[in-house]
């Protein structure tokens, strides 16, 4: 393995269903990323079709949003993984080889393959379906990573499972923030005037990213996911309105303490990039606890409590 390997992640505001234009920016910040000297630069979820579109699409609309994995946008980014000698992570509205529609994330290898993991609690749309399995790889960097998106890494036992299958870089894509939680002291929705009066007046917005809303959520749990695992997680999301939800960006890299390497707390699309120092997973809290367990007590956690929910479900109240 590597001593250290230097990874960069992304926050920008995606067009929906504008993939020429969410394109372009990807382009973008792919020369700074490799300009920066990084390997791999992660982008958010979905950030190619477009996110909180969907569910308001209907079943045509939807259909005519999705590509296959080898069709133009993703082409366009394997072929710039090629030119930059950089691993790039994108997210977009996959056409399966199997005519199912998924939210699909793909890290195209500058050797001109990839590997693409399909969200595992899927709840965009009726007719988006839910992937069935685990996304852990080798890179020729020398070090396994992991992919999970979004609500994929609210649940303990997904990022353990990629921790125990020798993941020890998770690509977390996002596109959270400011959603309106069933839960009292859930995430609550960012007022639209904030996001308008921006370039006036930043400092309410900036203190709802910061806040409760955002990056408060997010150190209620995303730290936990990097230090009780042992792992690095490098954490991408949108940012700005998105079709009546304001995204709150914190662009942010981990290392395997829950410590945070970089981060942004900027309003607008922006990009971090971390070195990521190799040596300290071993010997971190999380790979201890991993060589801890003891298997033999944990038939609860296969087994159906008879209460299981899907993502769809929990999320819309939708079977």
């Amino acid at each position: 393995m590597p001593d250290h390997l230097r990874i960069a992640t992304v926050q920008f505001q995606h067009r929906a269903a504008d993939a020429d234009y969410n394109l372009s920016t990807i382009t973008h910040f792919a020369h700074r990323a490799r300009a920066e000297g990084a390997h791999i630069v992660a982008f958010p979820e979905m950030c190619v079709s477009g996110y909180w579109h969907i569910p308001k699409l209907a079943d045509a609309e939807i259909g005519r949003l999705a590509e296959p994995v080898d069709g133009p946008s993703i082409t366009h980014v394997a072929a710039l993984s090629i030119e930059l000698g950089l691993g790039i992570g994108v997210g977009w509205l996959e056409m399966g080889e199997d005519q199912r529609l998924y939210n699909a994330y793909r890290l195209c290898l500058p050797d001109g393959s990839g590997h693409t993991h399909r969200k595992l609690h899927a709840f965009e749309h009726r007719q988006i379906a839910s992937g069935d399995n685990y996304t852990v790889f080798d890179t020729p960097w020398g070090v396994k990573v992991a992919i999970l998106i979004c609500w994929d890494n609210n649940l303990v036992e997904n990022v353990r499972a990629c921790a125990l299958m020798g993941a020890e870089l998770l690509l977390a894509p996002h596109q959270t923030g400011g959603t309106d939680s069933l839960s009292p002291y859930g995430m609550k929705p960012i007022p639209q005037v904030l996001w308008d009066r921006r370039h006036i007046d930043p400092g309410p917005l900036q203190r709802e990213l910061a806040g409760p809303n955002g990056r408060g959520w997010l150190m209620r749990w995303l730290p936990a996911r990097a230090h009780d695992n042992g792992m690095f997680i490098a954490f991408s999301n949108g940012i700005g309105a998105d079709h009546g939800e304001i995204r709150t960006g914190n662009a942010m890299i981990l290392d395997p303490y829950g410590r945070i390497l970089a981060e942004s707390a900027a309003p607008h699309d922006d990009m971090v990039a971390a070195d990521l120092d190799l040596g300290l997973i071993a010997t971190s809290s999380g790979r201890r606890w991993l060589r801890g367990r003891r298997p033999a007590l944990y038939h609860a956690l296969t087994e159906s409590q008879g209460n299981e929910q899907s993502a769809r479900m929990t999320r819309f109240g939708e079977a």
